[in-house]
């Protein structure tokens, strides 16, 4: 086992202790703690961070008893107003960042997410509780709010490579927007490609996406497995999604991205 990170995963479960919000998108099978240690400890990896579900809504009660019982693990909580000291008690107990919603088409953001307007409404409480913003968006979504993101007090992470369009390919605006917000250090990315090219014929196709993140900063990037890969079927294989990802990352970066990183980030 390294000091690595897997940097984005969910627990469900079980669902006699937990039980999902009546209001939500989607139903998932249990993902319990115990599996994704399990995943966890396959992957070698030693440390993992938990993103609250929208399946959950406004109830952490899964993500702070799992964060009590593993000091392996931090988390990121959806919530759509808050105060100062419940940010800073939440964090005292592992939770570091608020996951934000605002992606392109109707009816894609999930119920129980936290909307871009959200996040506007909570820029002071996040900054002064010391937590991270962490943005759930896609490359149609994102030039409109990149001039936004440039001035936030507080770390912004984007998951899933920014959601880019594998078939408007390296050049689009928004994926370019992803880019410049990137190089200039006012976002982190989370390094999960697969989501992005699960219609494409082969995950490769991702690479180039890849690669222009690695040259555009490293040290603004890390890496999640999107375990228990919600949605998709058949779902990947997680040991290969790490492998992939250090096959396409030169040697030298990939403890910058598993390790250094992610301890700068979630502390």
């Amino acid at each position: 086992m390294i000091a690595g990170w897997d940097c984005h995963a969910h627990v469900f479960g079980p669902y006699e202790r937990f039980p999902l919000s009546a209001e939500r998108s989607y139903t998932p099978p249990d993902a319990p703690l115990e599996a994704y240690l399990a995943m966890l400890d396959r992957l070698a990896l030693a440390r993992g961070v938990l993103v609250h579900p929208s399946a959950y809504g406004d109830d952490h009660s899964l993500l702070r008893d799992v964060l009590a019982a593993e000091a392996r693990l931090r988390g990121v909580i959806v919530t759509r107003n808050s105060t100062v000291s419940a940010l800073a008690e939440l964090r005292r107990n592992g939770v570091r960042g608020a996951r934000f919603s605002h992606r392109s088409g109707p009816g894609t953001n999930f119920a129980g997410s936290a909307s871009f307007a959200d996040l506007l409404g909570m820029k002071k409480v996040l900054a002064d509780a010391g937590m991270h913003a962490e943005l759930w968006t896609d490359c149609k979504a994102l030039p409109g709010i990149a001039a936004e993101l440039r001035h936030f007090p507080f770390p912004t992470v984007i998951d899933h490579m920014g959601g880019f369009d594998y078939q408007a390919g390296t050049s689009d605006e928004g994926f370019r927007a992803l880019l410049s917000l990137l190089e200039s250090g006012h976002v982190w990315v989370k390094l999960c490609s697969y989501r992005n090219v699960l219609r494409a014929p082969s995950i490769d196709l991702a690479k180039p996406f890849h690669d222009l993140m690695l040259a555009a900063n490293p040290g603004q990037l890390v890496w999640g497995s999107d375990w228990p890969h919600l949605n998709v079927k058949p779902a990947p294989d997680t040991v290969q999604l790490l492998q992939t990802f250090k096959e396409w990352t030169p040697e030298a970066l990939v403890p910058a991205i598993l390790v250094d990183n992610p301890e700068r980030l979630y502390h």
